[in-house]
């Protein structure tokens, strides 16, 4: 019941509304008490629910990115680490770029780079250059919340990479890191909060730049054990780790003698 509580109804980087979610059972229970109810009472994970209504919180890591285009970043925000997703799309019309979610202009950087990189290697990629004569919207859901810094930068990457070559972003990753034109994964702060997030969000893989891999050390040893972490130095390193496998090509049916 307190897992459920801690992952369902709060989201916070201290404890205040877990003790508040808690007292408020506790009241509820305390006046089934009062009413008349048997005791002892017992709340499982199965009567959360019915003390603290519906869950506020859902792991939607695998739903978001079923489709290519999407891809698990993770980032440090005001209630400490959380999964951030990048969502990424073409149209036909003008070549450009559109990028929304409250970015500020440092991600907006990032965005341009992700796509220039792109771009620049699209040969290396097996992408169409055809299909680069678009215009390309990147997006990060949860438009309310603010968001800056460089560090989604190979998020913004595999996420264009994944629309462009059709294959989905592995559920189980989570990325964090700066991206340069060269292709280059430079280091990013935070490490400790995002791999918690990762953690909790049901993440069991982590990419994130090799100049990072020291800062692992301040990860709870029960976290670092249930997880698999790839330091890595280059772009292309992180689509090999992220990328699914393509769809199998369907075979031809068989013609009759």
């Amino acid at each position: 019941a307190l897992r459920e509580i801690v992952t369902g109804y709060t989201r916070e980087a201290g404890v205040r509304s877990l003790e508040r979610q808690i007292g408020t059972l506790l009241r509820k229970a305390a006046t089934r008490v009062a009413s008349g109810v048997a005791t002892p009472i017992e709340v499982g994970k199965d009567q959360v629910r019915e003390y603290l209504g519906r869950r506020r919180f859902h792991d939607e890591v695998k739903a978001r990115t079923s489709v290519p285009g999407v891809a698990t970043g993770l980032a440090v925000t005001g209630v400490g680490g959380d999964v951030l997703f990048v969502e990424a799309t073409a149209m036909p019309g003008e070549t450009g770029l559109t990028v929304t979610g409250q970015l500020g202009d440092v991600m907006k950087e990032s965005a341009q780079i992700a796509l220039s990189y792109v771009r620049s290697r699209a040969e290396e990629l097996h992408i169409d250059r055809a299909a680069l004569e678009r215009r390309f919207h990147v997006h990060f859901p949860a438009g309310a919340v603010p968001k800056d810094g460089p560090s989604a930068g190979i998020t913004m990457t595999t996420a264009l990479v994944s629309l462009l070559t059709g294959r989905p972003v592995r559920p189980e990753v989570g990325m964090t890191g700066e991206v340069t034109l060269q292709g280059r994964v430079l280091p990013i702060g935070g490490v400790k909060q995002k791999v918690l997030a990762a953690h909790r969000a049901g993440l069991t893989e982590v990419i994130l730049p090799a100049s990072n891999e020291p800062d692992l050390d301040d990860v709870p040893e029960s976290v670092r054990s249930a997880m698999t972490f790839h330091p890595v130095e280059d772009v292309a390193d992180v689509l090999r780790l992220a990328l699914a496998d393509p769809p199998a090509a369907s075979a031809p049916e068989p013609v009759a003698a």
